[in-house]
């Protein structure tokens, strides 16, 4: 097919807009050297744009302590390779020998994995809290999960597989009750849900810049609150006091060191633009409208099932689906080749939730839908699953 019909959003949103790529283009090739190493105009406005996106993106999570004229530290926003990255930062820094962290069977491999690893390997305890039926957390769950010896809980926002949003601000209202911090992975979500950090009692909100704020791949970073602790994990140069022989405590270096992605960055502050320029209601209300199309669709087809819930409230515009008698690989395969519709086939790295919804090993089809997409591009997706289904083996 010459026509691609983009519905794997949640994996990276596709395409970018315009003011993304010429910012990157742009400001890469008239200021792409090494911020804060030199006093040169050229690295004092590299610097500087990367303070301004700093402080762009600390509002973002921080907009109740703006309006009110108690704005948070814009230091304690760091930017880091990817939401991974960000996680292994939170996870490592809290969590050590003898602690307990609570997370949800909701979570994406970049943390269970190194939540796995501090348990292994670091002597720390985990407990995993599953979700109801249609996959949205009690907090009431992660109260009776916590211990005296818990250091940490982590919550998946929205998850990558089946959209479901967790009520962040019920599950903080518990975590302040319990003195536990509060973290949250807002991989599929900044960008998309407003996420005030004070109203929800969030101790650190991780993001990704390639997603919901339609930065460029290698992107992201971490806010931590004012009052939030976490120890530096992360070492290196910082281009500031370079005599001290071991890394800064204070942030942004406690977070962040070596030389930084000016490219991504400049890209990354575009996208915010795009996205506060438009409207975050705005975009989110499209696709919303999209997935509704979407669902109503593949629920009037026979051997289709939809996996979690159905209900288009607390939901981000992702749906799991699988088709009776075929390969859910089989199925992406043929809709990619058949109809040139591109979709996210198997576990999606979140393997728990797949083996709460009884979807392991095989996994599922995965649709997400963005900005740019149009409502021909679903019913196109319609067409193609009702037509496989016509035609299973």
């Amino acid at each position: 097919m010459d026509t691609i019909i983009y519905l794997d959003n949640a994996a990276t949103t596709f395409p970018k807009p315009d003011i993304v790529h010429d910012s990157v283009r742009e400001f890469y090739a008239s200021h792409g050297v090494n911020p804060g190493r030199t006093g040169c105009d050229l690295a004092v406005e590299a610097g500087a744009m990367i303070e301004g996106t700093r402080k762009k993106y600390s509002r973002l999570f921080n907009e109740s302590a703006y309006a009110s004229g108690k704005a948070s530290d814009p230091n304690r926003l760091g930017f880091a390779l990817n939401a991974t990255a960000a996680l292994n930062l939170v996870i490592n820094g809290t969590v050590k020998a003898g602690d307990h962290v609570v997370t949800t069977s909701l979570e994406h491999n970049s943390v269970i994995r190194p939540v796995n690893h501090r348990v292994r390997d670091g002597g720390a305890e985990a407990t995993y809290v599953p979700p109801d039926a249609e996959g949205y957390l009690d907090p009431e769950d992660i109260r009776k999960a916590i211990k005296s010896n818990t250091k940490l809980v982590i919550v998946n926002h929205g998850s990558n597989v089946t959209g479901v949003v967790q009520d962040i601000v019920a599950i903080g209202a518990v975590c302040r009750d319990e003195g536990v911090p509060f973290a949250l992975d807002s991989a599929q979500t900044a960008g998309v849900l407003p996420i005030d950090m004070a109203e929800a009692n969030l101790s650190f909100v991780v993001f990704t810049g390639h997603k919901g704020l339609f930065g460029p791949t290698g992107t992201g970073g971490l806010c931590v609150a004012d009052d939030a602790e976490l120890e530096g994990t992360i070492f290196g140069g910082t281009g500031v006091r370079s005599a001290t022989l071991y890394h800064l405590e204070e942030y942004p270096y406690r977070i962040e060191a070596g030389t930084q992605n000016v490219a991504g960055i400049s890209g990354l502050s575009a996208g915010l633009d795009w996205v506060l320029e438009r409207g975050m209601d705005s975009i989110y209300a499209h696709e919303m409208e999209l997935l509704g199309r979407l669902q109503e669709g593949l629920q009037a087809i026979d051997n289709v099932t939809l996996h979690g819930t159905t209900n288009l409230e607390r939901r981000v515009a992702t749906l799991s689906m699988t088709l009776e008698n075929y390969d859910p690989s089989d199925v992406g395969t043929l809709l990619d080749v058949e109809y040139g519709v591109q979709t996210r086939t198997g576990l999606q790295c979140a393997p728990l939730i797949h083996e709460h919804h009884g979807t392991a090993p095989r996994g599922t089809v995965r649709f997400s839908i963005g900005p740019f997409n149009t409502e021909e591009h679903i019913d196109i997706a319609i067409r193609g699953v009702e037509e496989l289904a016509a035609d299973r083996p």
